[in-house]
């Protein structure tokens, strides 16, 4: 196996241990829903392939829904978040270039663009996350604060776990 690979494993582990043990149990006022697991989905591999990546989003989200007692929102989350990536926001990380990321990480991509790609995917995430949740309009101005709030939290918490945890030797 080679070296990817085991940085990727590991990488779940510590994302979905931080999220399970930790971030679950943290209330902030029942606007932000602290979200870092999705980094692992985030940060998967560019060359993995398009099913690959497709289905290792839907097992992420499906493992925590299953822990966490949510209903498949997650995985719906996950594979909407993904879809997405798979579209456009690649062009976003590489700005229509022909460059080769491997992973993407805010040591290997200017961080405005790593930032702006953290901050639209994990947008997506939470409508659809918190859309699925509240599942009516009566409520969509708190849906939409609670969006902002918790993507601006998860982007930070993103933004530290990378300089926490990713080396910055990775940088070519």
């Amino acid at each position: 196996m080679n070296n990817l690979l085991w940085k990727n494993i590991g990488r779940f582990v510590l994302l979905m241990l931080l999220q399970l043990l930790v971030l679950d149990n943290v209330y902030l006022g029942g606007y932000v829903v602290p979200v870092l697991y999705v980094l692992f989905v985030l940060m998967l591999p560019i060359g993995m392939g398009r099913v690959p990546m497709l289905l290792t989003s839907f097992a992420t989200g499906l493992l925590v829904d299953v822990m966490a007692g949510t209903l498949g929102f997650n995985a719906l989350a996950c594979t909407v978040v993904m879809m997405c990536r798979l579209l456009f926001a690649d062009r976003i990380l590489t700005r229509g270039e022909e460059v080769v990321i491997d992973t993407p990480s805010i040591h290997r991509i200017a961080p405005v663009y790593y930032v702006s790609y953290l901050l639209l995917l994990y947008a997506i995430f939470f409508l659809i996350f918190l859309g699925m949740e509240m599942f009516s309009f009566r409520g969509l101005g708190d849906m939409l604060v609670a969006t902002l709030a918790s993507t601006l939290v998860s982007t930070a918490m993103s933004i530290l776990y990378q300089f926490l945890f990713v080396k910055n030797e990775d940088k070519k």
